[in-house]
């Protein structure tokens, strides 16, 4: 195989970790780094060069590729500077802040021929592949309604992440987006959808600007259902998707740490993780936090647990696989080209619009409002 080189674009905490992993495997290397703040120690570490701009780095002759980690509202310069030079992208989740930017983005990697992966890391945890298996089975039938919780309680920061900050962040709609991406993964695109909330228990300074309490409701075709929670204002925190079918059901718990199977007939229970030992790992890191639980991980000067970088790890790999001229599965097609993403966005805009506008809105309404022209 040969060689395929690598620029980075943003190296903090999840770039960073995103760049270590690409830069260990066989044939790849890590050639370029941009990040205004933490450039300078992660070049040295990798023994990269740092480039002083987005276009110099998306310039160089001798990358294939461009990993996009900047915050998330910085995504679409990258992405259309790496596509406008012919570079293969890899863009962490969400791709952008909007479904418009989210259409440029694809027409530009389209127009140029080349690979847009949005990073929606859930789709290589070993639960959800093992839970997407036990469905395509029929296991539990048809799916009937899906509920997910992601939420938890923080306190006052001495320093608000860039995370807190919905102009940067989208919130936690935006910036948690993977609870509902895999919903519509399961269900298909959503056609009416509803939310509520606000920002209930968090304003101030220390806090950021993010609303801290989000409640979902999504509406399928054929009177299929889900609902969602998002936020920072749950004393009792949770975190899983529970997924209703008309013969069983399956509970993926990312806080307690299982895969649940139920029907009529069994109960079997599977890894979440890779193994028993990533398992314990995660179960030992949420029972320690006592609050924080949604800003626990993302300073930059840390690194990812040992069972996120396992999920970390089998992404690059297999976009890495991708750039040497692997062929992509049916079902990654989407995650590949960008439209799986914006299927996402498309309706988190339309959640933020019922929000904004206190009413039920077709998804539809932002699809035909945001359809890119030539």
């Amino acid at each position: 195989m040969s060689q395929i080189n690598y620029g980075v674009v943003g190296t903090g905490y999840f770039g960073a970790g995103l760049a270590r992993i690409l830069n260990s495997l066989e044939d790849a290397k890590i050639v370029a780094v941009y990040d205004p703040n933490n450039a300078e120690v992660v070049a040295k570490e990798l023994d990269s060069e740092v480039e002083p701009d987005i276009e110099a780095l998306c310039q160089r002759a001798d990358i294939d590729a461009v990993i996009i980690a900047s915050p998330n509202g910085f995504h679409k310069h990258p992405v259309l500077s790496a596509a406008q030079n012919n570079k293969h992208v890899f863009c962490e989740k969400p791709i952008a802040l909007s479904y418009e930017d989210c259409n440029e983005m694809i027409e530009a990697t389209k127009q140029n021929g080349v690979t847009f992966m949005a990073g929606h890391v859930m789709n290589f945890m070993n639960g959800v592949r093992t839970a997407k298996k036990l469905i395509n089975e029929g296991e539990i039938g048809e799916i009937l309604f899906c509920h997910a919780e992601r939420n938890g309680w923080e306190e006052a920061q001495k320093e608000v992440s860039w995370k807190k900050q919905r102009e940067l962040s989208g919130g936690h709609l935006y910036h948690h987006i993977h609870e509902l991406d895999f919903i519509q993964f399961l269900m298909g695109p959503a056609k009416r959808v509803s939310m509520v909330g606000g920002n209930v228990a968090h304003q101030g300074e220390q806090f950021g600007d993010e609303d801290d309490m989000l409640l979902i409701t999504l509406e399928f075709e054929n009177k299929r259902f889900a609902t969602l929670q998002y936020g920072s204002a749950f004393r009792w925190s949770d975190h899983y998707v529970k997924i209703q079918g008309t013969k069983g059901a399956i509970l993926i718990d990312l806080q307690d740490v299982k895969v649940v199977l139920k029907t009529p007939e069994k109960e079997e229970r599977y890894l979440l993780h890779e193994s028993k030992e990533e398992d314990e790992d995660r179960t030992r890191i949420y029972s320690g936090l006592k609050s924080d639980q949604a800003i626990a991980y993302g300073k930059p000067n840390q690194t990812p647990p040992m069972w996120l970088h396992s999920i970390m790890e089998k992404e690059m790999k297999y976009f890495h696989s991708i750039m040497q001229g692997a062929e992509v599965e049916e079902e990654f097609i989407p995650l590949l080209d960008g439209t799986a993403a914006r299927a996402s966005i498309a309706t988190a805009d339309a959640l933020t619009l019922s929000l904004n506008e206190d009413r039920k809105v077709s998804v539809e309404e932002i699809v035909s409002k945001g359809v890119f022209q030539k």
